[in-house]
């Protein structure tokens, strides 16, 4: 391991330094070395509880109101999918579901299977812990499809005169979900997975 010949990745360059030679700085360009990245556990940890809060309103209140013939309905995520699914959209609903519902569910099992195994120092499916970790990240940029979905229907139908689309602050709380799960994703330390020995608090520590 990099540990045991004292090497260093520096996360400004990409340099492998000694960290005998160089010390707590990188020989290059002189950002701090960090053999792991700092609490990383409690901040994923965090930001992830806190996603989970925000999803509860994220689902609970309405993300859009739609005027039509001069009747006004709020309409919910899964009230969303609901109707587009009904009027024929089922394009657009299962692009919501996926968006909205699947992708943060998986994002929430994944991350919470990769912290608590971690925190563990498991051994198991070590290699296929850190493709799922692969796997969250990539997901996390899709997941602001449901945002995008919305302005774009909201434009299309104003565009029409068909009716009017406002946002409400369903959407306001998914986009924070959007926001924290990836930035849970981004504090994480994926080599943590591969430290084996004796388990490691919430805040990264032996």
């Amino acid at each position: 391991m990099a540990t045991e010949l004292n090497l260093c990745l520096c996360h400004g360059c990409g340099l492998a330094c000694d960290v005998r030679e160089h010390g707590h700085h990188c020989g290059r360009c002189g950002a701090p070395l960090h053999v792991r990245k700092g609490e990383a556990v409690t901040r994923a940890w965090a930001f992830l509880i806190a996603a989970l809060i925000f999803y509860i309103p994220a689902n609970l209140l309405p993300v859009m109101h739609t005027e039509m013939l001069g009747q006004g309905i709020d309409s919910t995520i899964g009230g969303g999918v609901l109707e587009f699914w009904e009027s024929g959209a089922w394009d657009i609903a299962l692009i919501i579901f996926i968006a909205s519902i699947g992708v943060p569910a998986v994002k929430f099992l994944a991350m919470g299977m990769l912290l608590l195994t971690v925190q563990r120092r498991s051994s198991w499916a070590q290699r296929q812990r850190s493709q799922l970790y692969r796997l969250v990240e990539l997901i996390g940029y899709w997941s602001m499809l449901d945002v995008l979905v919305v302005a774009l229907v909201a434009a299309l139908v104003q565009m029409r005169e068909l009716g009017t689309i406002e946002p409400r602050a369903g959407i306001l709380f998914f986009g924070l979900v959007v926001v924290f799960t990836m930035l849970s994703a981004m504090s994480f330390d994926p080599r943590l997975i591969w430290d084996d020995g004796d388990p490691i608090d919430a805040a990264g520590h032996p």
